[in-house]
């Protein structure tokens, strides 16, 4: 059986990637900070799955308990970010920014180490994140949030390159979903908004295949496109 972790996976997108890969005869490691909501999803794929409760933003414990459920699993050969935190903060209030700042960022960057160094070691596996077409320009309505997942995006590539430098088969991958019907999508305009189970379908088969970038759902490559190919003093005004 192939192993997996999903660095948070009580709810939204990262639990039903959990079931999406135990269906698929998967051993599934997942972590969050509701442990009554992991034991749950435990107890209906018994024997598949194995639970760590911890909060990523504790970033001095975070190798510990990877170390420990990757043992338990008996390797790794996936492990997919799914632990986030957005909010729009117009008014800038800072408390706000640093919560988002230490799960998306330093949160984030601790996992992330942590499995590059175990797959490099290894010789092998695969990384892939959930961050967000959001990162991809800065926001008026969540700068934080945007800033945040703009550094996810640029440290995977930074991770990418790194792998493909020094001849290392690690797959990274960077998922940037759109609007999904999550608690995450709390912004005040929304449109084309996916289902979970349809996001994470479409995340899972783009998985399989090992794809570097991935947009969810995938209409939403036009938006990054556009996103790229407006003119700052243009979208300064918007």
């Amino acid at each position: 059986m192939k192993k997996l972790i999903i660095v948070g996976a009580s709810s939204g997108i990262g639990k039903a990637l959990a079931q999406k890969y135990t269906d698929a005869v998967w051993m599934v490691g997942i972590t969050g900070r509701r442990g009554e909501l992991l034991d749950a999803m435990a107890v209906e794929s018994p024997g598949q799955i194995i639970v760590r409760v911890f909060d990523a933003s504790k970033t001095d414990y975070v190798a510990g308990h990877l170390d420990n459920l990757a043992a338990e699993l008996g390797g790794l050969d996936l492990l997919i970010i799914s632990a986030g935190f957005g909010e729009e903060n117009e008014a800038m209030d800072l408390a706000l920014e640093k919560e988002m700042i230490a799960i998306n960022v330093s949160g984030f960057t601790a996992v992330a180490t942590w499995a590059f160094s175990y797959f490099r070691l290894q010789g092998r596996g695969h990384l892939a994140a959930i961050t967000s077409v959001a990162g991809m320009r800065g926001s008026g309505r969540a700068a934080g949030y945007s800033a945040t997942k703009a550094f996810q995006i640029n440290y995977l590539e930074g991770l990418r390159q790194n792998a493909c430098k020094h001849k290392q088969a690690i797959t990274i991958t960077d998922i940037r979903p759109g609007f999904v019907e999550t608690k995450m999508a709390k912004s005040s305009v929304q449109f084309w908004v996916a289902p979970v189970e349809k996001a994470a379908d479409q995340i899972f088969h783009s998985l399989n295949k090992r794809k570097k970038v991935v947009y969810i759902t995938r209409r939403w490559k036009l938006i990054g496109w556009l996103l790229k190919a407006i003119p700052s003093r243009i979208y300064e005004r918007l």
